[in-house]
């Protein structure tokens, strides 16, 4: 089901429903003039609770569009417009956390992010390659934060032309080993090339250091950039790969172009 949103200024997203299992989640999914087929980029949201991921995807999917992209912004269970689909992660998290200590909630984030999450995307995925305006040989996965987590773990299990990881797992990885061993155990068997990058204000610069190490070492095609700082903060930093296109965008989509054909 398609039902078109008004915009202004840039192109109009529509609002799609969409099946993972016994669930209907929803998405929004902006789309380049004409028929196509397009290439197009299943982009995974982060941890913000709530419609807050809305802003995030208000600014990438025009810069998506205007490269000749279809952008699909699907909401897993629990969060955005698939809020009453299931219980928000982030409050499973804090509820492990309170029962369990640290350890207890990265495990409890690990563990929803390579199952539930996972298979909300899988099924976005699925749910993108069944449209005549795509061309299903050329769909990448991209995500920021904890979508960039999801993104590297979906290019491990589904056969996407490339990835883009923008701070996967920066503001959790000092404190979860049990997520560092899982991102590099995802980025050895990857299936996709791998595009790392960060702001050097982040949380933590370590993800994108040492899961582009680890591909290296297991002979796996990868690319890794670390920007100037974006913004005054820690938390400014971190949401570059929402909102600093203007600085990262030519090397996205050259990474992108290069991996996926043009």
């Amino acid at each position: 089901m398609l039902v078109a949103l008004q915009a202004t200024g840039v192109p109009a997203p529509e609002i799609v429903s969409f099946p993972s299992g016994a669930l209907t989640l929803h998405g929004v999914l902006y789309k380049p003039e004409g028929a196509g087929p397009f290439p197009a980029v299943v982009y995974n949201h982060g941890s913000a609770a709530g419609m807050l991921s809305k802003e995030a995807f208000d600014a990438l999917g025009p810069v998506f569009v205007q490269r000749g992209w279809v952008f699909f912004g699907p909401y897993r269970r629990g969060q955005g417009l698939s809020a009453s689909a299931g219980p928000f992660i982030g409050d499973q998290i804090a509820a492990a956390i309170k029962k369990g200590g640290i350890s207890a909630g990265a495990e409890t984030m690990v563990r929803l992010l390579e199952t539930n999450h996972l298979d909300d995307q899988l099924a976005a995925l699925a749910w993108l390659r069944t449209q005549r305006f795509v061309q299903p040989g050329r769909i990448a996965v991209a995500g920021n934060s904890f979508g960039g987590v999801e993104a590297v773990l979906g290019a491990e299990r589904a056969d996407y032309c490339a990835a883009v990881d923008s701070a996967g797992g920066a503001q959790s990885w000092s404190q979860a080993p049990v997520l560092q061993s899982r991102m590099r155990l995802a980025v050895q068997r990857a299936r996709a090339p791998i595009f790392f990058f960060q702001a050097d204000n982040d949380y933590d610069l370590s993800p994108s250091k040492t899961l582009s190490a680890a591909m290296k070492d297991a002979g796996k095609a990868r690319d890794m950039k670390i920007y100037p700082s974006y913004g005054n903060t820690p938390q400014d930093g971190h949401t570059f790969g929402y909102f600093g296109a203007s600085v990262w965008a030519d090397d996205v989509f050259r990474f992108l172009n290069q991996r996926c054909g043009t």
